[in-house]
């Protein structure tokens, strides 16, 4: 069986190419809008907690290559 053809499919692609834009065009607006709601911090703070981001990643490097030098050291006691 065959189904009869209709001249709908070219509106379809049209109108899902409209909806597209509207959707792509919405989710600009909000974007837009949510971020006027971010509290930004001053100079200050952004200086503080960019320095207190550094030293927390700093420590957690050393504490992790101090581990990794530890079980490198014993698995070369164990197995050297």
């Amino acid at each position: 069986m065959t189904s009869p053809t209709t001249n709908q499919e070219p509106q379809k692609k049209d109108s899902s190419r409209i909806e597209e834009a509207k959707k792509k065009n919405n989710f600009l607006i909000s974007t837009y809008d949510e971020l006027k709601l971010v509290s930004w911090p001053n100079k200050q703070q952004l200086f503080s907690e960019s320095v207190a981001v550094i030293i927390m990643v700093s420590f957690s490097a050393a504490a992790i290559a101090s581990v990794s030098r530890f079980y490198g050291w014993l698995a070369l006691q164990i197995f050297g």
